[in-house]
């Protein structure tokens, strides 16, 4: 006979929607658990079924052959209204199977055992069910090790999940971010536009401060393990930036070695790179002077990293480096920076360019 629906259908059904896998394709993980199902009840058939409003649908079947059937000779849809393990030793002598098409036909589907498979909030959803076409009975170990497997089915149904609504969540709070940073970024340019030229070099530290941000924070975003930067992709995204700020008479060229830190380390070594090619760019190449700004992250054999940054401007040959407040706040930020990283900088001006090198151990 056909089920009756759910006392509380609607909310099922909203439940079973959240998981979003009807209609998927089949996967190894579901596949194996129906397998080791059947193998360990001594069933021909086992299968994930979800119901669905006027279907039953299958995940993972072992001894079926089809994806899914209509509620009329479903099962299932009986069981999903009663305990959370159902057993039918004969389906012909059970008033709820005795006139299912598919339990009368010879062979038919004479024996039936389900454990609910429930969402997070308590409504079942479906089962994992194994069929034989034999009356049968299951031991205890059979029956504890099928509420076992639908307990694996659903870890894996909420792990997911949740795993989605973090990336719901992760972008909600990417896009906030960026909207804040780009809103940082047009305020900091306003002031700046307005700022005497007493001020103008401190605003343009914080301008690049908060670009070199934003771009951490998108590597941060897109990274598969967000607690760790890989440089040799962050830092070329920041020298792109720099470069198309920079005169076309100027190049700005890296080599970066494979290299993933913490988040703390990336920002201080994107802000030591964005100082260093902006003052680079002020005081090295006056007079349209062309050249080439390199900057190198390599690996050292005992575990430490090296960061050099030179160009091949004026040097000390520059008329245009003052010993000014405005040079000591780039110091002060690459110092800083410095430091965040454990380390110190040697600074070399020499009449064919200027450098600046540290070395720390990757945290």
């Amino acid at each position: 006979m056909l089920a009756a629906k759910h006392p509380h259908q609607a909310e099922r059904l909203a439940a079973l929607y959240r998981y979003d896998i009807l209609d998927t394709e089949r996967e190894a993980d579901f596949d194996d658990i129906v397998e080791l199902a059947a193998e360990l009840c001594g069933a021909k058939i086992s299968v994930i079924n979800l119901i669905d409003a006027d279907r039953q649908w299958f995940k993972a079947e072992t001894g079926l052959g089809v994806r899914e059937t209509p509620l009329e000779t479903s099962i299932c849809s009986h069981v999903i209204l009663e305990n959370d393990f159902v057993e039918i030793p004969d389906t012909q002598a059970d008033t709820r199977t005795q006139d299912n098409p598919l339990c009368r036909d010879e062979p038919g589907l004479r024996f039936y055992a389900g454990a609910l498979l429930k969402s997070r909030d308590g409504f079942p959803i479906g089962t994992l069910c194994v069929l034989h076409d034999q009356p049968y009975a299951l031991n205890e170990f059979q029956k504890k090790s099928l509420r076992t497997l639908a307990k694996q089915v659903m870890r894996e149904l909420d792990l997911r999940l949740a795993l989605r609504d973090q990336q719901v969540l992760l972008g909600e709070m990417d896009h906030r971010v960026k909207n804040s940073l780009q809103s940082v970024s047009s305020l900091v340019r306003l002031y700046q536009s307005r700022a005497g030229e007493e001020n103008r070099d401190a605003f343009d530290a914080v301008s690049r401060r908060v670009d070199a941000i934003s771009l951490l924070h998108q590597e941060l975003h897109q990274a598969a393990e967000i607690e760790t930067v890989p440089l040799d992709r962050f830092i070329p995204r920041v020298i792109a930036l720099l470069q198309d700020s920079a005169p076309g008479n100027i190049v700005i060229e890296a080599e970066i070695d494979p290299i993933s830190v913490g988040s703390t380390y990336a920002s201080a070594i994107g802000i030591i790179v964005s100082e260093f090619v902006a003052n680079s760019l002020k005081h090295g190449f006056a007079n349209n002077r062309a050249g080439t700004i390199s900057l190198s992250l390599l690996n050292g054999a005992d575990g430490h990293v090296t960061l050099t940054c030179r160009d091949n401007g004026a040097g000390t040959n520059s008329a245009t480096r003052p010993s000014s407040a405005a040079e000591g706040l780039g110091h002060r930020l690459v110092d800083a920076a410095a430091s965040q990283l454990g380390s110190e900088v040697t600074r070399t001006a020499t009449d064919d360019g200027f450098s600046l090198s540290l070395t720390f151990a990757q945290d």
